[in-house]
């Protein structure tokens, strides 16, 4: 694929009207939608693919291949579709070249930078940054024959965005999957100020993913209320939870004795929302009990630092941080008990590792997780910051083996019948092929 840029930036009007409008509305009330029209092409006829063995692209505005959650999801899901017979390219930003879009990028900023000044009088960086980007993708896709493809699945917003405006020209089944919560979410967690002109242009970014998609594939029912009051409609989504290929092979241990180890794994990235000073607290509490666990925290990120002198300021002596790993199977298969104290998510895919690793999961009550995990029966659900209850139910899990095994043994039973990644791809497999179809018949 000949991704080759051009250094020749030419003057552009803006490209995404409807967020100059929205703008627009926020600085002095006007509407101006009608100032710069979408240009619409002629149609490009819908290729009948009689085989039924599809030509799929996958974008995401994230590098890729990368760390975290949205690659595994992404890896699943195009190594199911592959293994159904379907072709399946994946386009992030970093696969392009470095040198000519950061020539691209300054050119672009500038000249936005300079539109919102005349227009505004002043620019958000928040803003111009998101802008550039979505021009940067938006010239990166138009480099490439985009005709070839049966379907469009973007994993995010922006793509879905950009793939919304060149798809006026292809006319192909537009999806679009969220992995978070979007504006919504930024807003609760104050990363966005209520009633700003961050808060106005995301939200109309957020708007027009749903406006663009012919169907929204959810990973949770979570997501549902969110993109209903974006404007999707109930039966243009459907909800299919993350499968994945888990390598491991859980070895179980059929006695325990007065000195066995146990060992407590927590696979996240060190961020705020993730929840491992509320861990933290509650071993503090009960440390005096765990002197046969060993605490393993698996990640890294922003918080690191601070998370590290929380454990020395507590005397954790049994807390050890392993870093970003690779070995995330070898990892759970040497555990007994994975907790996840997350205080904002959808359905994290290392919860639902740990189940095929046959763990007794202890996490909270956020997002999708009670969706994947029942109380009582697959794992144990607490209140997100709650050290107290967490420490309670992180004590009983330690003490009762008889627990341990029930609540492993039924989580690793749901994930081998539900979140395998085959049955995920089977099941996206068939969206596409129904959007296929009215295509056709339409």
């Amino acid at each position: 694929m000949n991704n080759k840029l051009s250094n020749d930036l030419p003057a552009l009007p803006p490209p995404y009207p409807y967020l100059i409008s929205a703008m627009d509305q926020y600085y002095s009330g006007t509407d101006s939608y009608s100032e710069y029209p979408v240009i619409k092409s002629k149609p490009i006829l819908f290729y009948k693919n009689s085989s039924k063995k599809l030509r799929i692209l996958i974008t995401t505005f994230w590098n890729y291949p990368f760390v975290g959650g949205l690659q595994n999801y992404i890896k699943s899901l195009k190594k199911g579709l592959e293994k159904l017979g379907h072709h399946v390219d994946v386009i992030a930003p970093n696969q392009f070249s470095k040198s000519e879009t950061s020539i691209l990028r300054k050119k672009i900023a500038h000249y936005y930078k300079q539109y919102f000044i005349n227009r505004y009088g002043s620019f958000s960086d928040k803003i111009l940054k998101n802008l550039c980007d979505l021009v940067l993708y938006e010239m990166m896709l138009r480099k490439i024959n985009l005709n070839q493809y049966d379907i469009f699945h973007a994993q995010d917003r922006f793509t879905a965005n950009v793939l919304g405006r060149l798809n006026q020209n292809y006319q192909k089944p537009l999806l679009f999957t969220p992995h978070g919560f979007m504006t919504h979410t930024r807003l609760k967690f104050n990363l966005i100020k209520k009633g700003s002109i961050e808060e106005v242009y995301f939200s109309a970014v957020d708007r027009q993913a749903i406006k663009n998609s012919n169907h929204s594939i959810i990973l949770s029912h979570v997501f549902r209320p969110i993109l209903n009051s974006l404007g999707a409609a109930d039966e243009k989504m459907t909800t299919v939870y993350t499968g994945i290929e888990f390598a491991g092979n859980k070895i179980k241990k059929e006695n325990y004795y007065q000195n066995d180890k146990i060992i407590i794994t927590c696979v996240s990235r060190l961020r705020p929302r993730k929840g491992h000073k509320y861990l933290f607290e509650a071993l503090s509490y009960i440390k005096s009990q765990l002197n046969n666990v060993e605490v393993r925290i698996v990640g890294d990120g922003e918080m690191k630092n601070e998370l590290e002198t929380q454990v020395q300021e507590l005397q954790l002596d049994n807390v050890y941080f392993l870093g970003s790993r690779n070995d995330i199977a070898e990892l759970l298969n040497d555990s007994d008990i994975f907790v996840l104290p997350t205080t904002s998510d959808t359905v994290p895919i290392s919860i639902i590792e740990a189940m095929f690793a046959q763990q007794a999961i202890l996490t909270t009550d956020c997002g999708g997780i009670p969706e994947i995990i029942q109380d009582q029966y697959s794992g144990i659900i607490v209140e997100p910051a709650n050290s107290e209850e967490l420490a309670e139910k992180l004590l009983l899990l330690v003490t009762d083996w008889t627990l341990r095994e029930k609540l492993a043994e039924n989580a690793k039973n749901v994930a081998e019948k539900n979140l395998t990644a085959i049955n995920m791809s089977k099941k996206i497999e068939r969206i596409y092929l129904s959007l296929i179809s009215q295509e056709e018949k339409g």
